[in-house]
């Protein structure tokens, strides 16, 4: 049987038989006790009952082990601690008389029953889990998802949605970048004054951020915070100008982009500052790491101020990098003597900065290999930047430690993993789901199963299955686009809207917010908003196109529907637009779908006669067409043209 596991254990041995459940399953726990177990054993047994309807006979779930035949045991040697390098394999056997999971410790346990839920099927006979040994660790102990919470600030529930869609994939660390140039988001007791004229209100309390630390320690998952010094520091400095490089007064940007604020690193006060903040914050965050950003900081103001490039000259330093790893290196005394351990951005790698230090490489795989092989712990995020809109493909095949590394097996000990990104500027609460899921699903993949798992079909074909599931988990991005569409056509029926912006996909490379209009208060209720990232339809037409190509004899009578469908639509929807003035910038989009798609409807023709154009005119207008369909149009664009081009390619 063809298994829906994602990600792909480590090893995997199907037998024959099943384990039927019927009202009767019941759980028993060995182990000492875990309010991780207990609470995640209850969300199995809701899951299982969901799904089947049945309402269980076990009343309640205790470490008494009063249940005589239980058809899940979880057994577990101690509590796992939420830390670096912390144990979390599993073993998990279903035989036909039960099933028995196994870990050494409680994190493990939460990770084999994830796997399980994965496995639950049924038949004509019933509810049933096949059979199977799975034995299973992570490939790499650092697998996490960073959300910007500054650019768009996202409500309590949207980061706890998103934990629960972490657990489901074995990703186990949450990055909250919780300030930036347009937003300090949460609430600092020492100086109120951060999060009162930086946040427009939007920030989190010191209550909210423990119940989402202790929500996701239930699900075996760390909460790192950053806080992003010196540059990118705009909203702090709306509270405390007299620490800037460049006299204030200073306000919370609207726009996106380099910043030129940024911190005075050559005045006592900056750090005197920063030790009570940091005080705080790391009596605040249990996690061992605190992240400082320290990324882009243009100079701009440090090379406009005569204290601090005089500094500069007293001190020998030639360069911004080198004054920045003063800068550093003083803040990096400040949160050991908390503590703490430090990472930050790529740009931080300079001469002298500790071993202790974590690089997270945005900028590329140098940068991840230059760390290695200086002895730094690294982590990638370059590649997994789930705001840039590329497919789930790219994402996939991005591997922290390729085949052709020229990393030593010493070296790529340093490699811990990496971390999905998803930076705030064009996402809100209502749209964040769709632009992470389910193609931050792959990224868990690749970091958790073993690097030969690369089989790119088999994974869409597993994703599918993984994507209903984070939905019915609470994950809002399938069901979000309803009402977004809804909402575009003032609640008329979306079906001919939908059929256009199922073959669309926002442009990619931050080319979606470029606009000049664009910025912090622009609605996020456009159609491009509305639109998947990897496009399902379209992938799966340019997976019939390539398959009719390689076997040119079968039949495209699935192809030409879909090339009809397309060629018809605009004429229907245009009444529609007509009276909804939010489409009219996609108005070219349609008409460019119903062009491209008679276009292809004619290629195919000669393409199944198997004969060449007969006049080069004729290609040389196609190819007209197919550049005028690539056209992005309200910052998205038709991602069937290039299936539509290859057919055409094949006349040539």
């Amino acid at each position: 049987m063809k298994l829906n596991l994602m990600p792909v254990p480590a090893q995997i041995k199907l037998s024959d038989g099943t384990y039927k459940i019927d009202e009767n399953f019941s759980i028993q726990i060995r182990g000492e006790t875990s309010d991780r177990i207990l609470s995640n054993a209850a969300r199995l047994m809701e899951r299982l009952s969901g799904r089947t309807g049945m309402t269980f006979k076990q009343n309640y779930l205790s470490f008494e082990n009063d249940v005589t035949l239980p058809g899940l045991i979880l057994e577990y040697d101690r509590i796992g601690c939420l830390r670096l390098f912390e144990d979390e394999s599993y073993h998990l056997n279903i035989s036909t008389k039960n099933i028995l999971l196994k870990a050494q410790t409680d994190i493990g346990v939460l990770r084999g029953m994830e796997t399980l839920l994965q496995l639950f099927s049924s038949d004509d006979t019933g509810y049933f889990f096949p059979a199977i040994c799975v034995k299973d660790e992570p490939r790499f102990p650092w697998r996490g998802l960073m959300i910007d919470v500054c650019r768009h600030f996202m409500p309590v529930d949207v980061i706890k949605r998103n934990l629960d869609g972490m657990a489901a994939v074995k990703m186990n660390i949450m990055h909250l970048h919780l300030t930036d140039d347009q937003g300090f988001r949460i609430e600092c007791k020492t100086f109120p004054k951060l999060h009162e004229l930086g946040s427009d209100g939007y920030y989190y309390t010191q209550e909210q951020i423990k119940e989402i630390i202790k929500y996701a320690d239930n699900r075996g998952i760390r909460v790192v915070p950053e806080f992003d010094i010196p540059g990118h520091a705009t909203s702090w400095l709306v509270a405390l100008p007299e620490l800037a490089s460049a006299p204030g007064p200073y306000q919370i940007e609207r726009t996106w982009g380099i910043k030129n604020p940024v911190f005075n690193p050559v005045t006592e006060k900056t750090y005197q500052f920063f030790s009570r903040f940091f005080e705080e914050m790391a009596g605040l965050f249990q996690d061992e790491y605190m992240h400082i950003g320290g990324d882009e900081n243009n100079g701009v103001h440090w090379n406009s101020n005569d204290e601090i490039t005089d500094f500069m000259s007293k001190n020998g330093m030639t360069s911004i990098l080198e004054l920045q790893n003063y800068f550093n290196k003083r803040i990096l005394e400040i949160t050991s003597s908390y503590n703490k351990k430090l990472m930050g951005w790529d740009e931080i790698l300079q001469p002298g900065l500790p071993k202790s230090v974590v690089i997270q490489s945005w900028r590329g795989h140098d940068f991840l290999t230059e760390s290695a092989q200086k002895g730094y712990y690294t982590i990638l995020s370059n590649g997994y930047y789930l705001d840039l809109n590329h497919s789930t493909e790219f994402h996939y095949l991005n591997d922290p430690v390729p085949a052709d590394s020229s990393l030593t097996p010493e070296e790529q000990k340093y490699i811990l993993g990496g971390e999905a990104a998803m930076w705030g500027e064009v996402v809100t609460a209502e749209i964040i789901d769709s632009r992470i899921w389910p193609r931050n699903a792959a990224i868990a993949e690749r970091l958790w199963s073993q690097a030969t798992i690369r089989d790119v079909d088999d994974m869409y074909r597993r994703l599918e299955k993984m994507s209903f599931q984070l939905e019915e988990l609470g994950l809002l991005h399938k069901k979000n686009q309803f009402m977004m569409l809804k909402r575009l056509v003032n609640n008329r029926d979306i079906t001919l809207l939908k059929v256009l912006v199922d073959v669309l996909e926002p442009v990619k490379d931050y080319l979606e917010y470029r606009p000049d209009h664009l910025t912090q208060q622009s609605p996020m209720t456009r159609t491009v908003y509305a639109t998947e990232p990897d496009s399902t339809t379209a992938r799966k037409f340019k997976k019939m196109v390539d398959d009719y190509l390689s076997m040119p004899n079968q039949q495209t009578g699935d192809i030409e529907d879909l090339l009809i469908q397309w060629a018809e639509n605009h004429t229907k929807l245009s009444p529609i637009i007509a009276v909804s003035p939010i489409l009219k910038e996609i108005e070219p989009l349609s008409k460019n779908l119903s062009e491209i798609a008679k276009t292809g409807l004619h290629i195919l023709e000669y393409v199944k006669q198997q004969k060449p154009a007969e006049k080069p005119s004729i290609i040389k207008e196609w190819q007209s067409r197919i550049e005028k369909a690539k056209q992005p149009y309200a910052q998205a664009e038709i991602i069937i043209v290039s299936a539509i081009e290859k057919l055409a390619n094949k006349l040539k």
